[in-house]
């Protein structure tokens, strides 16, 4: 296990190649610094479980404020500012989060129906 990589932090289940492919393309697309598989963190000074973590991908703030699934899409949006906090801030509209977290909710539980998913992205019940 690493030790706590700097803040702000997008994690991310690295089991699944579907997740890993979309970390690292936003990693590219939105500049971050620090994205890491969950399964090579230290979760608990993050506040995160694996399970959580397996579930939905998570976004820690620089405060150390986590946010998960839709919401951390939103946050890592807001952070790289721009034209992409614009649509971070729209897809956070009251209303618009909640198809923004349908449609979240939707591709996770298909992930391992998608390119590049695999039977390890399975969540949930089969």
């Amino acid at each position: 296990m690493s030790s706590v990589p700097g803040l702000p932090l997008l994690v991310f289940d690295g089991d699944c190649g579907f997740c890993t492919t979309w970390a690292r393309r936003w990693q590219r697309w939105w500049h971050l610094e620090n994205v890491e598989p969950y399964q090579f963190l230290d979760l608990e000074p993050l506040g995160l479980t694996a399970e959580a973590c397996s579930e939905a991908v998570q976004w820690v703030d620089g405060d150390g404020t986590a946010h998960a699934a839709e919401h951390a899409v939103v946050a890592a949006l807001r952070f790289r500012g721009g034209a992409w906090g614009v649509l971070g801030r729209f897809v956070a509209l009251p209303g618009i989060i909640h198809l923004t977290g349908v449609v979240y909710r939707l591709v996770a539980h298909y992930r391992y129906r998608l390119p590049g998913g695999t039977p390890a992205c399975r969540i949930g019940d089969p």
